[in-house]
């Protein structure tokens, strides 16, 4: 018998705040723990993917990592509305640009979440959702954006299962219908919060342009993001 809700999270109940953000990567969520929380406790270790629980300017916030990929912050997503009685899940990550306006280290929020996928299939709706974010942390975001002298792009991105895409046209598809860019989670957290009548934002930094190859390195990543988390902090 275990006393918590899930094989894939350690943390007992009340052990996570009402908010989580969520970056892909579980070093990117001990990132933001160390760096900008105060009265930190780690909730989860399985799988090595790190989730903690702390204060950002006294307001009790968690962050977790979600993994790559539609599948893993599926499971991750799902469980935190359902299990843990998460309100808001924000994801925080990169994504490749396709608008001819974007650049690398611009930050993206996407409104809504065009994909590939087939992952809203389980819902057997009889004819096509879209995937959307909550208006109200959408709203939130642009503001704390604009108090930091930051024009984010709002607008539809794509969420696909490839990241190595064998049609070599499919990028440029995406683009002349007006998507800004490529990631690969928003779908799954949006359909999932939308399920679960929940709320759920997903804040893109711009790491490379698909058209024209500009990239940034590693280091420069993780030192870009900052702007990304204090945005998606500042929601709070």
């Amino acid at each position: 018998m275990t006393n918590t809700p899930t094989p894939h999270n350690s943390a007992k109940k009340g052990d996570i705040a009402k908010t989580v953000l969520m970056p892909g990567d579980p070093l990117r969520a001990k990132y933001i723990a160390e760096n900008y929380l105060t009265d930190v406790t780690m909730f989860n270790t399985v799988r090595n993917m790190f989730g903690y629980t702390g204060k950002y300017n006294g307001k009790e916030v968690s962050v977790m990592g979600g993994g790559m990929g539609m599948p893993s912050v599926g499971i991750y997503t799902y469980e935190l509305y359902n299990f843990y009685d998460v309100d808001n899940i924000i994801r925080i990550g990169s994504a490749g640009a396709y608008a001819d306006d974007i650049k690398v280290r611009d930050i993206i929020i996407a409104m809504s979440a065009s994909t590939d996928s087939n992952y809203a299939n389980q819902f057997c709706l009889p004819g096509t959702i879209a995937p959307t974010a909550s208006y109200k942390l959408l709203s939130k975001a642009v503001e704390a954006a604009k108090k930091k002298n930051i024009e984010p792009k709002v607008g539809n991105v794509l969420c696909s299962d490839c990241f190595y895409n064998d049609n070599k046209e499919a990028a440029a598809s995406w683009k002349k219908m007006g998507v800004l860019a490529v990631e690969m989670e928003s779908a799954a957290l949006y359909l999932n919060a939308q399920r679960a009548k929940k709320d759920a934002l997903c804040i893109l930094t711009v790491s490379d342009h698909v058209f024209t190859n500009e990239a940034l390195s590693a280091e420069e990543r993780q030192v870009g993001f900052g702007q990304m988390m204090e945005i998606a902090l500042d929601i709070l």
